[in-house]
């Protein structure tokens, strides 16, 4: 993928919420988003829920990632597209920093923290 347009942004973010309400959740790097859950107090179970959350506030114009995107280095999802987004969010009552890619209809995670400029992940 060359730059995202705006269009496409609010496609990928259309994609992923249809791939959570159909509950096509993976998380990429269980390590980094446990330690990351524990530093903004919430349970693994609330993940999907606080997904949603984000996906629904997330704009094209909280897109943050790079043109074009990044691609994934995890085995699972090795080359697809990067979407980072940072938002102040209503679940945290802050900047939230998260990205995740898209693969086989499935959302997977890859980060979702404080939104920590120049030193994202």
């Amino acid at each position: 993928m060359k730059k995202p347009t705006h269009k496409e942004i609010s496609n990928k973010i259309r994609q992923a919420r249809e791939a959570l309400t159909n509950g096509n959740l993976a998380i990429a790097t269980p390590d980094i988003i446990a330690a990351d859950a524990l530093e903004l107090d919430y349970e693994i179970e609330e993940l999907q829920a606080i997904l949603d959350k984000l996906l629904v506030q997330a704009k094209p114009d909280d897109y943050t990632g790079t043109f074009p995107p990044q691609r994934a280095y995890v085995d699972d999802i090795f080359q697809s597209d990067l979407f980072a987004f940072s938002l102040t969010s209503s679940c945290f009552a802050c900047k939230i920093y998260f990205k995740f890619a898209l693969k086989d209809d499935t959302l997977w995670l890859v980060s979702l923290h404080k939104d920590r400029p120049g030193k994202r992940g």
